[in-house]
């Protein structure tokens, strides 16, 4: 491999392609981080979630004639709604047990989702069109970038830091980590604590929801895209810190510029790399390179 004789646009254009997947990697990372992080739920359903955000918005165009904007802003409240009835009638009843019984339970709904659509719409992808206002490409000089990808990355990074701020800068924010802390203090000034859990997931869900949106017009909108994804944003959830939100941010974003840059210079390890990377991670720090030592 001669690394010197990759041409700079090759280079530069993967590194834009790697964003666009750090993107994706940030949005599910960060409500993959929140959920963990606020509530102790290891939420393995989270990709099956952002399956129903890309479905959810392909029912929309096709039997509601809902437009992606509009997609854009009623699917993950919707999805999000029926995180909130999982968490309510379901994950609410393992808080006091082992991580381990609501990784498996959100384990076997994820298996459950998953069937359920396969059996309804088989393996093979629904296509979803761009919308008209971002057709087209941008010419960055070293590649044609189209408009769509470009309002990807600039609709997770605002999103991402939007959500960020409420949880590090405002009184909400607060009470939220408060509530992960002392629940009960934080209920005895007048919190509805199980209220706001419920919430906290439902906002931890709708995240992946509209990650679906925003993955429906580029990939192809099938059962399995999220099954597909997640054991990588599960790897950048680890890389960064488990409950890091921050740490969820900038490592999905910097992980998606590392795949990309290794597309270039070593085809063959770009599946891999993120997990060569969260093994070394776990050997030199085992909290994760944003994640608090306990």
């Amino acid at each position: 491999m001669d690394f010197l004789n990759i041409p700079l646009p090759a280079v530069l254009a993967q590194l834009v392609v790697g964003l666009i997947n750090g993107a994706f990697y940030a949005l599910l990372s960060l409500g993959l981080a929140i959920i963990f992080g606020l509530l102790n739920i290891i939420n393995f359903a989270h990709g099956a979630q952002y399956m129903l955000g890309a479905f959810f918005a392909w029912f929309g165009v096709q039997y509601l004639g809902i437009d992606y904007w509009f997609a854009l802003l009623l699917v993950p409240i919707a999805v999000g709604a029926i995180g909130m009835l999982l968490e309510r009638f379901l994950l609410s009843k393992l808080y006091r047990e082992d991580h381990l019984y609501g990784l498996l339970l959100t384990f076997g709904l994820a298996l459950i989702i998953e069937g359920v659509f396969v059996q309804l719409y088989g393996v093979s992808g629904k296509p979803y069109a761009v919308p008209e206002a971002l057709r087209g490409a941008l010419n960055l000089g070293f590649m044609f970038l189209p408009k769509y990808r470009a309002w990807v990355i600039v609709a997770s990074v605002v999103v991402c830091l939007g959500a960020w701020l409420v949880i590090e800068r405002t009184k909400l924010g607060a009470y939220l980590r408060a509530g992960t802390e002392n629940p009960r203090l934080l209920q005895a000034f007048g919190v509805n604590v199980p209220m706001m859990i419920t919430l906290t997931y439902g906002f931890g869900v709708a995240l992946a929801a509209f990650a679906g949106v925003l993955a429906a017009p580029i990939f192809q909108v099938s059962p399995k895209m999220g099954s597909d994804l997640i054991i990588v944003v599960f790897a950048v959830v680890v890389i960064g810190g488990m409950g890091s939100i921050l740490g969820s941010i900038l490592t999905g974003l910097g992980l998606g510029l590392v795949e990309g840059l290794t597309k270039v210079v070593w085809p063959e390890a770009s599946s891999t790399v993120i997990f060569v990377i969260m093994a070394i991670v776990l050997l030199v720090r085992p909290a994760g390179l944003f994640g608090r030592e306990r």
